[in-house]
């Protein structure tokens, strides 16, 4: 794809030729809270995509300073979305490694009066605070000797305290306009069992003042966040200024990118899987990289959707079919092309030769020459779409089978429609056909032209298939829903699972194989596929209009 630049970018550039660094050092910082969603997958991309323009190191580092929903199953599904993905980090760290050099910098800023224990309840410090348009008021505890607020802070450290007791607060300034510079809280008391670090610690840094010390431990140079962050820049440059580091780090912030029809809210996300509402985090239906993964979006797509979408400092929102448009365009000259019917109508064509089975010559790709030819099988009965057929008469833009109707079975031969068989309800349950010998696919026949090319499976060889069909998540607002509760406006239309059948050739299909279904749209095995029943689950069509 054609490089992207973009305003950190510039800046990076910038800053190399004014010698300001002499290396690019970014980071991508995960809580292991939950799973990666593709919202996380901007942050991903643009720290490792930015830092390789100039020859530098992207680090992971685990931001794991809150033990309270952290554990390590989620470090494990990070590591394995980055390397689904290509990116490989320079170096792995955690939050936590830093436990004791951040600890001590907190003693360096009570030593320097720049920082006290606070016996107020969070309740009380959020009163204190103040509003937008009311500046705050001083703690009645802010103004603790340094002795005492040194020994308090120890005390904390070796557990004296219940959760909640006392918390370690910046001072700076309880008018400050800026509500984060109003007095922040540093550090808090938490007593759980740490993922990594058991219970050898009891407090545990708050974000604010652990991600700038550890940008500045590693080296970080462009430390870049979501534009959330913004107003948090001037505590971040507090920090650093004030805890006589080695290494200035600096933060800049991006946009967010949310897309319509998903949900990109970790609450929102846990709920659903709490409530089993979906299978798991890697249900095709969620936004988490597992899911789309395992939806069939390829790594290629997810990273040039990204990258086209570019980046400013606005949070933007980029309709749903963009994603699958970058799907398409990675996979069209990629997947195999065989044939599977979804929704299957039996064919019974009375002039061939009963048990007679031949094998035709069938392109895996007809656009890519050198993905070679397959050998599809033919008899005399065959699976076609049930979209395919109608019992009453045509008009002039109908290009499929009809009663009395010529149309070529793809690859195959010229059939003709001449009578319908029915269940005791009325539903077509068969057609009838007979078909011309003298019209096999790549033979010269009387240059007579039929009704349209329809694809097929043949019976006796064909596998058993359950194709899971999805749409969004939730149900797009409306003048009438848009008060609902969350819950109240998922789309029970989420997932459809229709019955079908695959060619023979996919007898040995594995998880993540991808195929363009014959019209039908673009697929990916899934996990669920057993050796008596193959499932496959619908990517996306092949245009965005395109309805199953």
């Amino acid at each position: 794809m054609e490089e992207i630049s973009n305003y950190i970018k510039t800046i990076m550039a910038e800053d190399l030729k004014s010698g300001k660094v002499d290396e690019i050092v970014t980071r991508f910082p995960p809580e292991p809270n939950a799973y990666l969603h593709i919202g996380h997958a901007r942050a991903i991309i643009t720290n490792f995509e930015s830092a390789k323009a100039f020859g530098g190191k992207t680090n992971l580092r685990f931001d794991d300073t809150n033990p309270t929903k952290e554990d390590n199953e989620y470090v494990e599904a990070i590591k394995a979305d980055l390397e689904w993905l290509g990116y490989h980090p320079n170096n792995v760290f955690f939050g936590s490694d830093y436990f004791e050099a951040t600890y001590q910098k907190a003693i360096l800023l009570i030593k320097k009066g720049l920082a006290y224990v606070d016996d107020l309840t969070q309740e009380e410090i959020s009163k204190y605070r103040g509003t937008l348009t009311q500046p705050g008021k001083d703690s009645p505890y802010r103004n603790r000797s340094v002795e005492e607020n040194l020994d308090l802070f120890e005390r904390m450290r070796n557990g004296e305290f219940k959760d909640g007791e006392k918390t370690l607060r910046a001072k700076i300034d309880m008018t400050s306009s800026n509500i984060n510079m109003r007095d922040p809280i540093i550090y808090r008391i938490i007593h759980l069992e740490h993922h990594r670090q058991g219970n050898k610690w009891c407090i545990y840094p708050m974000y604010d003042f652990a991600h700038p010390l550890q940008d500045s431990f590693e080296g970080i140079t462009h430390s870049c966040c979501s534009l959330e962050f913004d107003n948090h820049r001037v505590l971040y440059d507090w920090v650093i200024e004030n805890t006589e580091v080695k290494h200035i780090p600096h933060q800049y912030e991006f946009g967010r990118l949310n897309i319509t029809g998903m949900v990109m809210s970790k609450r929102y996300l846990r709920t659903l899987v709490d409530t089993k509402k979906v299978t798991g985090y890697d249900d095709p239906r969620m936004p988490t990289l597992v899911g789309l993964k395992r939806r069939g979006f390829t790594a290629e797509s997810i990273k040039n959707f990204v990258l086209s979408t570019g980046l400013s400092r606005v949070n933007s929102t980029v309709d749903y079919q963009a994603l699958e448009e970058a799907l398409r365009d990675d996979l069209k000259l990629k997947a195999l092309r065989p044939n599977a019917v979804i929704n299957p109508l039996l064919v019974i064509i009375d002039n061939y030769p009963e048990g007679q089975i031949e094998y035709l010559d069938c392109p895996n790709n007809a656009e890519v020459l050198e993905m070679g030819t397959r050998k599809i099988a033919f008899s005399k009965y065959v699976y076609i779409e049930k979209a395919d057929f109608i019992e009453e008469k045509p008009n002039k833009k109908w290009k499929r089978l009809a009663l009395g109707v010529e149309v070529r079975l793809m690859h195959a031969y010229f059939i003709t429609a001449t009578s319908v068989e029915k269940d005791s309800a009325g539903n077509i349950i068969a057609v009838h056909t007979t078909y011309d010998p003298e019209t096999k696919s790549g033979s010269g026949f009387d240059g007579r032209k039929p009704n349209g090319n329809i694809h097929f499976v043949e019976r006796t060889t064909a596998i058993p298939a359950d194709f899971r069909i999805f749409e969004a998540l939730i149900l797009p607002e409306t003048e009438e829903n848009k008060d609902l509760d969350f819950m109240e406006k998922l789309n029970p239309n989420s997932l459809t699972v229709v019955s079908g059948y695959v060619e023979e050739s996919l007898k040995n299909t594995k998880p993540l194989d991808h195929y363009q279904f014959v019209r039908n749209g673009y697929f990916t095995t899934d996990k669920d596929s057993t050796k008596d029943k193959l499932v496959f689950n619908c990517t996306c069509g092949l245009k965005s209009s395109f309805k199953l």
